[in-house]
């Protein structure tokens, strides 16, 4: 098993040294999804919300997101993104996101990737809420992670 790399020897929590680490090209993928009634799914899917179009605003909500992960993970290092792309996809009574990060740099992007999906997601909630109170997010994790000194991983 590996070692947790927030902590130091006396066990505080601290941001890891990149300093001597190489630039590499770096990807992540994660994804996610929400649970909703069908006539719910039927309002996003049309693109007619009250609110607007609930995958529009909800994609430009995650790539603004992905951009400020530093802001809201603690430890996460500020990165420059090359890229950052959200996608969604309908299913039976679900909407699956799926967002992909890229940059190159020294540490890697997949929390920036969890973040685009997670805040989607909940883009997607706030805009359909008034129709549908009980939807549920969930299954959110990183598919998929290619660069760095460890190397590609796959879900």
């Amino acid at each position: 098993m590996g070692e947790l790399t927030h902590f130091d020897s006396k066990g505080d929590a601290h941001m890891v040294d990149v300093s001597g680490k190489s630039e590499t090209a770096r990807i992540a993928i994660a994804s996610g999804s929400i649970r909703m009634k069908p006539d719910t799914l039927e309002i996003v899917k049309s693109g007619k919300g009250k609110k607007g179009d609930v995958l529009g605003v909800s994609r430009i909500a995650g790539i603004m997101a992905a951009k400020r992960t530093s802001e809201l993970i603690p430890l996460c290092h500020p990165i420059f993104l090359a890229s950052v792309s959200v996608e969604f996809e309908f299913g039976e009574e679900r909407l699956v996101c799926t967002a992909q990060a890229e940059t190159v740099g020294r540490t890697g992007v997949e929390m920036e990737a969890l973040i685009a999906v997670s805040v989607s997601l909940l883009t997607v909630y706030d805009m359909c809420k008034a129709v549908d109170r009980g939807m549920k997010i969930g299954e959110i994790s990183l598919l998929e992670k290619r660069g760095g000194t460890s190397g590609d991983w796959h879900a």
